[in-house]
Parts: C-alpha cells; sequence; structure tokens
C-alpha cells in the first residue's frame, strides 16, 4: 500500500493539509485497510466502510478533540481511531491489551465516551452543549453522530426533544443507511425514506422539533459533506445533517449481503467473504431451532427483538411464522412492555436480547412484567463473558439484576439438551417471567446427569469418600466444574457437582445439599456480587445451615476485551483455578489428608 497519503495521515492535521482531489484515493486506501485489517482480526466490517467519506469529513470540518465528537453507537469508530493517530494499532484489533473494538478514552484524547449501546450520543451532546455554554466555552463545538437505526431507541428522542426545544448548537449528522442490523424499522425509517426520496412537503420532524435541517446529503461523496457540516457549524442552532450512506461501501460481499452478515464479523477471508474454518453447532442456533419447533404447536407463543432479527437466532422462526415477530428496533424498554402487553392480551412472549442489552430494560421487567406476575420468557444470548467487544458487551450483570425481581426464574443450560428442556418449562410457566441465558459460541457436548433430585441434576458424586465439597455449577461452567472434582479426588477430597437448572431463585434443596457438605462453592459466569453464590448463601443463613459458602465468579468490574478462555482463566474460572480455590478454603480436619495445590495435575477436561 502506498504511504503517499493514508501512511502521511497521523492526525487530523494532517488529514486537513490534503488537497480535496486527493481524498477519494485516501478513502479507498483507508478501505483497503479496513478490509485487511478487521477479515483477519474480527470486528465491525459493514458499519465502517460505509461511514469512510463522512468521518474523512467531519474530520476536515472540525477540530478534534477541542471539538467533542460523539460517536453513536462507537462499533462505526474505526475510521475515526485510523484518522487519530491509531493506524499502526490495528493490528492488534479487538485482542487483549490492543485496540478496542469501540471508542475508549485511555486510548486517545480524541475518544470522548465510550460508546457501543445505541441512542445515548445525543443526551451526550446536550450534556456536552450545556456545560460548554455555562463555562463559557460555546467555541467547542458538539457533534454527534448517529444512525438512523438508533433513532428508533426512546432515549434519543427524549434528547432530540430537549436539544430542539434549548436550541442549543449541536449539530446532529444523522449516517442514514437503512440499517441497524436488520432494515429499520417504524415510523421513523419511513420518514427517512420520504425524506431521501424528495417526497416531503412542508416542515420535516426535526424541523417541527426546533432543528435546522439540511440534506439529505450524499454521504460518499466528501465535498458535499465537508460543505453541509460547514453550514451546519455556521448555524447558531440545533441541526441535523443528513448524510445517506451505504452500509458495506466498496466491499462486495458485504454490499451483496442482504442478510448483513458483515455487520460484525469473525475471521474471514477478505477475497469470499466467508469463515476461515468451520465452527460447532452454537447456541443461538439451538435456541431458534427449539422456539420454532415449539411454536409449531403453540400458536400463543410470540418473538419479539430489538433491531436483531439474525444474531438472536430468530430467522428461521420468521421466515415460518412472519406474524408472529415483532421487530421493535433498537428499543428494548419498548420491548419488555409490549411483552407485557401481549401477554396481558393471551399471548406468551418470548423477548430475545443479547444479555448486555438486558440492562436497558430492568425497570420495564420488574414494573410492567414481574409486578402483574406475567408469563414473559427473556432469552439472554451471549450472557457471561463475551470476549473481543470488551467491557459494554459482557452478559456478566444479568444474574445480579434478575436475582432482585421478585416472581422472576432464571434458568442457565449446560448444555443444548437441557436448553431445549428449560425452554419448554419456560413456556410452560403460566404465573410469571422467566429467564434462559447462554454464551457465545459454539455448544460443547451434552453432559448427563447421574440423577435428578427435586430438580436438580447431580453431576458428580464421589464415592466411599466423606461429602467434603459442594460445587454449585452455573450453565456451561459444569464442564470445568466437573474436572475441578476429578482433579480434587486424586487430592483426596469428595466433591459433588451439582446444576441446579433452574438457578435462581435458589432451590431450597442447595440448602439441604451444602448441609451434608463441609464446604459450599458456586462457580458462576456473572459478578459475584448478587449473582448465585450470594442467593445460596442468604438461604443458607436463613435455614440456620452452618456449611461456608463461597462464590467463584466475576469481580464487580468493568472486563477488558480478550479472548473469553483468557478472561474466564484470568478470574479463576478453569477446572485447575477452581480446585486450586477448593484447596485454599478447604477446613481440612485431622483425619483429612490435603495436599498441597501444586500435587493437582492438569488433565483434558471433559
Amino acid at each position: 500500500m502506498s504511504p503517499t497519503l493514508l501512511g502521511r495521515v497521523t492526525g487530523p492535521q494532517e488529514l486537513k493539509e490534503l488537497r480535496p482531489e486527493e481524498l477519494p484515493a485516501l478513502a479507498g486506501e483507508i478501505r483497503e485497510f479496513l478490509i485487511d485489517k478487521v477479515c483477519a482480526a474480527g470486528g465491525h466490517l459493514g458499519p465502517n466502510l460505509g461511514v469512510v467519506e463522512l468521518t474523512i469529513a467531519l474530520h476536515r470540518v472540525f477540530d478534534s478533540p477541542a471539538d467533542r465528537i460523539v460517536f453513536d453507537t462507537g462499533h462505526q469508530s474505526y475510521v475515526h481511531k485510523i484518522l487519530t493517530g491509531r493506524q499502526s494499532a490495528f493490528s492488534t484489533l479487538r485482542a487483549a491489551g490492543g485496540l478496542a473494538g469501540y471508542p475508549q478514552r485511555e486510548e486517545s484524547p480524541h475518544d470522548l465516551v465510550e460508546n457501543s449501546h445505541a441512542s445515548t450520543a445525543l443526551s451526550y451532546a446536550d450534556g456536552l452543549a450545556t456545560a460548554g455554554r455555562l463555562l463559557g466555552e460555546e467555541h467547542r463545538r458538539v457533534v454527534a453522530v448517529i444512525g438512523d437505526g438508533a433513532l428508533t431507541g426512546g432515549m434519543a428522542w427524549e434528547a432530540m426533544n430537549n436539544l430542539g426545544r434549548a436550541g442549543r448548537p449541536v449539530v446532529v449528522v444523522l449516517n442514514d443507511n437503512g440499517r441497524s442490523y436488520d432494515p429499520t424499522v417504524g415510523a421513523v425509517a419511513g420518514h427517512l425514506a420520504a425524506l431521501r426520496g424528495g417526497r416531503l412537503r412542508g416542515p420535516n420532524l426535526f424541523e417541527t422539533l426546533g432543528f435546522a435541517y439540511l440534506g439529505p446529503v450524499d454521504g460518499h461523496d466528501i465535498a458535499a459533506v465537508e460543505l453541509a457540516c460547514r453550514l451546519a457549524a455556521g448555524l447558531d442552532q440545533p441541526v441535523v445533517v443528513h448524510c445517506v450512506t451505504e452500509k458495506g461501501r466498496g466491499y462486495a460481499p458485504a454490499e451483496n449481503d442482504k442478510a448483513d452478515r458483515m455487520h460484525g464479523i469473525g475471521v474471514i477471508d477478505p477475497g469470499t467473504g466467508r469463515p476461515r474454518a468451520g465452527s460447532s453447532r452454537g447456541w443461538t442456533g439451538a435456541f431458534g431451532e427449539e422456539l420454532e419447533r415449539i411454536a409449531a404447536g403453540r400458536p400463543d407463543v410470540v418473538a419479539l427483538t430489538a433491531a436483531m432479527r439474525q444474531p438472536v437466532g430468530l430467522h428461521g422462526f420468521s421466515r415460518r411464522f412472519p406474524d408472529r415477530v415483532l421487530d421493535v428496533g433498537i428499543a428494548e424498554q419498548h420491548a419488555v412492555t409490549s411483552a407485557a402487553g401481549l401477554a396481558m392480551g393471551g399471548l406468551h412472549p418470548v423477548v430475545c436480547l443479547y444479555a448486555t442489552f438486558l440492562n436497558r430494560a430492568v425497570d420495564q421487567i420488574m414494573m410492567d412484567v414481574a409486578l402483574h406476575g406475567l408469563p414473559v420468557t427473556f432469552v439472554l444470548d451471549r450472557a457471561g463473558v463475551t470476549g473481543p467487544d470488551g467491557p459494554s458487551h459482557h452478559g456478566m450483570w444479568d444474574l445480579a439484576l434478575l436475582g432482585a425481581v421478585p416472581r422472576m426464574r432464571v434458568a442457565s443450560p449446560r448444555d443444548t439438551v437441557r436448553l431445549a428442556e428449560l425452554l419448554g418449562e419456560a413456556l410452560d410457566t403460566p404465573d410469571g417471567p422467566t429467564a434462559l441465558r447462554f454464551p457465545k459460541g459454539g455448544a460443547g457436548p451434552e453432559i448427563p446427569a447421574l440423577t435428578r433430585m427435586e430438580g436438580l441434576d447431580i453431576l458428580h458424586r464421589t464415592r466411599s469418600r466423606p461429602l467434603d465439597v459442594l460445587l454449585v455449577s452455573t450453565g456451561v461452567l459444569a464442564a470445568p466444574a466437573l474436572h475441578a472434582a476429578e482433579l480434587l479426588a486424586e487430592a483426596g477430597i469428595g466433591v459433588t457437582v451439582v446444576d441446579p437448572r433452574w438457578v435462581l431463585p435458589v432451590n431450597p434443596a442447595l440448602a439441604h445439599l451444602a448441609s451434608r457438605h463441609r464446604l459450599a462453592l458456586s462457580v458462576e459466569d456473572g459478578v459475584r456480587a448478587g449473582g448465585v453464590g450470594s442467593a445460596l448463601a442468604q438461604l443458607c443463613s436463613d435455614a440456620r445451615v452452618r456449611t461456608p459458602v463461597h462464590a467463584l465468579g466475576l469481580p464487580r468490574e468493568f472486563l477488558s476485551h480478550g479472548e473469553r478462555p483468557a478472561i474466564l482463566a484470568e478470574h479463576g474460572l478453569t477446572a485447575q483455578s477452581i480446585a486450586e480455590s477448593v484447596l485454599a478454603l478447604h477446613d481440612a480436619e485431622p483425619t483429612a489428608h490435603t495436599p498441597a495445590a501444586p500435587l493437582i495435575r492438569e488433565r483434558t477436561p471433559r
């Protein structure tokens, strides 16, 4: 690749020094760079290919970081990172200790907001503009870059309502590509389509709210975007610059992908756009297949998605039952309360979300669903540690949050056989909400139970030894818990491994089981504070069971990006670490044989 353009741009100032006629070639080099680096590392390819010219124009018109540029969502910030001096770091994209896949404040002063949940940028911008006025820094301009998909979220319109009323000079750059993951839905999408087609007569919605409106502008014409942004910057009022772009621009596999599989990718062959290696059957696909099977005999079952029909496994369901899938846009709060209405109307709604996005609708789960005892099932994909997307996308808070919700029951399947079983039980629950959580990626082999006792699956029981330790595993951590039990058996420690299946509220039978052991440990891929271990300890305390209870899980911290196995290992959630924790905690009696931790030998997990 020629260094004459991209290699010369080490920051926004060098970008401003390029001649206008050089910019199309620069855009081409950036696209080649993105395709090469993102196909090799995985990440958000389609959104960034679509904002190349738009981002070039922004950094030529505005003076970051003195001017504040906020991206909503931050997955469209790769070009921004390239233009602000981080080209050399792209070989480490989303790797542990490397370049983050979203804006990150510690990476650069140009990254103001670590924004990765949609529909928030306008509220940040409102606050920044207000602060600038109060502090006498009104010369520092505020720019919010927001996609049309994010305008389906209610928080965006709360901010628009306030920005338009206050008249603060925020520049809203609307990146309109007609999609989030799936095509943008609702009346807003129709209004934008009318604006794009020149079919609207009279004031548009933005003007009615108090914004000036510039557009529609060809978002791939750098000169046109620059001109619109310079005009917007000169207006002393809030203004919308409506840029029309094409997601995946310049990369044929992305341009031709109507299912938008190029939005976020794993490692792929850049020539074909196909994965370089096969993968095992995934949790998402297994869920989708089972929901479709159940729905064939249950006309009351309907599914809701927040603009993520494909990523949450509903593509097959939506083809077979198109009238029974409701895409509400990026509006998790509305999805949950709408589901409450569906349940009141006699249906059993299944709300399909990434676990991290559950955080956005906790009030609605509490007050609109649980308070009314409604049969709504929440399916939480990518629960626990997700890996490369980093702190905002780890689904590690769901157990702690849902554990506080009265009437809520939470299941965590250890394999896809249990997923089908527990989904069926959830959909058969008539008198309150249920949740089913599973991790990102491929599902492992079936882990059969030795026996079932009062709803608990006993997975392992050491025979002819004292009942030293009870390991309570959550979901897929059953596999390392079982391997830890084998390691501990070699050390002379008797272990029972139990999978509660329904992990919250804690099954009272666990207190009885804990009372028969000298030590109990929960193993969970959520935060320890308020998780399964905390609930088990409270249950044992209430039942006057004196067995000490300890929780192995994640700290109450924001965990950085990296590979899921490495993050789990760092926080003691491997078989070896679990066994070593048991040894460290085991209160050996004089007759107990407790060798030192180094005597535990690592073996191939089950």
